[in-house]
Formats: structure tokens, C-alpha cells, sequence
């Protein structure tokens, strides 16, 4: 894997990890401004023109299943 493969993953991985984080704050079910906006964050993340350029995954796809995986717990 090349540097860059290595960074456009790290990336993503970040994102993913920082939205799954925020999901599982607010399905706590309190008040929490700073998870709300970090979820809203990388939803427009996950629909960027840049995340298509990074990758072949579907963003709406894996925002989907993030959100399954945190109401599956």
C-alpha cells in the first residue's frame, strides 16, 4: 500500500470512527451539541465531492449501516 492509500484511509477510518462515536453519545438519549455537530459533520463528510474522490464506497450506504450498527447495540 503506498503513502497515499495509507492517508486516504486513515481519513476515512477517522471519519468513521469520530460518527460512530457521535451516534453512540446521542443514542444516550441526552442533549449533546458537540456530538450533534460532529455527526453533522461527517454526514456532509460521507456526501462530499471529496470523500467520492477518495473512495468507491457509498457514502449514504455506510452512514446507513453505521447507524444500524449503534441502534444494534
Amino acid at each position: 500500500m503506498d503513502s497515499y492509500e495509507k492517508l486516504v484511509n486513515a481519513i476515512i477510518l477517522r471519519a468513521v470512527k469520530d460518527y460512530r462515536d457521535a451516534l453512540k453519545k446521542l443514542a444516550r438519549g441526552r442533549k449533546n451539541t458537540s456530538a450533534e455537530d460532529t455527526k453533522r459533520e461527517c454526514e456532509r463528510f460521507f456526501r462530499s465531492q471529496w470523500y467520492s474522490a477518495l473512495t468507491s464506497v457509498d457514502g449514504e450506504m455506510l452512514i446507513r449501516k453505521l447507524n444500524e450498527e449503534v441502534t444494534d447495540l
